[in-house]
């Protein structure tokens, strides 16, 4: 009987929420470790960028602040400007409004995840918690720019670079949607928190920062696309979906992507398995959110598949930090599995750890959270 209850229920939610075939493959999986985690984040308190500040950010209380990873103290002048060692993450650098988001994408979309496979509105209830106080409630709230990201002490006070530390905030928009899509969040909230994101829209587009990252040859420039396309999405931006959908057809994958399906500019860092890994999630999220099916997005998935099946066989140099952690359940696989139903991206993916806990793992994992991403 309680089988057959259980049955009923999961059918009854597809029904409700739009589950595909594939939410009920990888909610069978992921549940369970999703409702333990859901149930601590019930006792969690929301913590923004106003909980930090660093001495040495520019910028003021409501301002995200963080500094270059791969820049350090230099030996020789010690009081001088940092000196980079690229690929090298110095410890002692201001993180701490990086790691507050993060936190907050995990457990908005985590919360978000339990209510679609549960029905149980606290919560979505405790997610909006969350999202009010990064962007509402005004004496919390986070400003809609990135003016002091990856600054560099004794050089910059922020840089265009930074921009990336925002793809954080995707799983962020895609919850908002569901929630909104279900009646949760009343309008007064939505009015709100549509008027950050569309500020935060028109900064990253018009300002020299957002320029210079939307131009970036590399990740930068993929994961500029993947954020504003997520963002605007959510706003209903149709100009600037439209946009992003064309810059990623005719510019991002022509010059990003060899004969082979690599990345070069990528395979060139003192990270190339992990960049590659990143950049791969990336275009498969852009691919995923455009519902785009090119082959030659199939040809890039099968060019990373066999290093990920067998890290041994990498035939480039490893990382010089954080190799062994890597990989873990990249959704390239679960994304290239659901457009081209290729069944071994799928069989891995499930093998491979959906819950990792090296923070630098966790920050290049734009996905930690894919059955929100499932819905049809």
């Amino acid at each position: 009987m309680k089988k057959v209850i259980t049955l009923l229920l999961l059918l009854l939610s597809a029904q409700i929420f739009g589950q595909s075939a594939l939410f009920e493959k990888v909610s069978e999986l992921l549940k369970k470790d999703i409702l333990i985690e859901a149930k601590k984040n019930l006792k969690e308190t929301p913590i923004t960028v106003t909980s930090y500040h660093s001495e040495h950010s520019a910028g003021g209380l409501h301002d995200f602040f963080s500094e270059g990873d791969y820049w350090w103290p230099d030996s020789t002048n010690p009081n001088g400007p940092y000196i980079q060692k690229d690929g090298l993450t110095n410890p002692e650098n201001f993180t701490a409004h990086r790691k507050a988001m993060i936190r907050f994408s995990k457990l908005v979309a985590n919360q978000t995840s339990a209510y679609l496979i549960t029905g149980n509105v606290q919560y979505a209830r405790h997610a909006l918690k969350h999202i009010k106080a990064w962007l509402v409630d005004t004496n919390t709230l986070m400003n809609p720019s990135l003016l002091y990201a990856q600054a560099i002490k004794g050089k910059v006070i922020g840089r265009g670079i930074g921009i990336i530390d925002m793809i954080q905030m995707i799983e962020v928009a895609k919850s908002i949607e569901i929630l909104e899509k279900h009646h949760l969040i009343k309008n007064s909230d939505r009015i709100e928190i549509h008027k950050w994101f569309t500020h935060y829209l028109s900064w990253v587009t018009t300002h020299p920062y957002g320029i210079e990252e939307r131009n970036a040859k590399n990740n930068h420039g993929t994961c500029w696309v993947m954020q504003v396309s997520a963002f605007a999405n959510l706003v209903n931006d149709t100009s600037l979906l439209n946009y992003c959908k064309d810059r990623f057809e005719k510019v991002i994958i022509p010059s990003q992507m060899d004969e082979k399906g690599a990345f070069p500019l990528e395979l060139k860092r003192t990270k190339p398995y992990g960049y590659s890994l990143f950049n791969l999630d990336a275009v498969m999220t852009i691919a995923h959110l455009f519902k785009i099916t090119d082959p030659t997005l199939k040809k890039s998935v099968n060019f990373m598949y066999p290093y990920v099946e067998d890290k041994k066989t990498w035939p480039y140099p490893k990382d010089v930090m954080y190799w062994d952690e890597w990989p873990v359940a990249t959704p390239f696989l679960l994304f290239g599995y659901q457009n081209y139903k290729v069944a071994n991206w799928l069989t891995t993916w499930k093998k491979l750890n959906h819950f990792p806990t090296n923070e630098e793992v966790i920050r290049n994992l734009p996905i930690r959270n894919p059955l929100i991403w499932l819905l049809d």
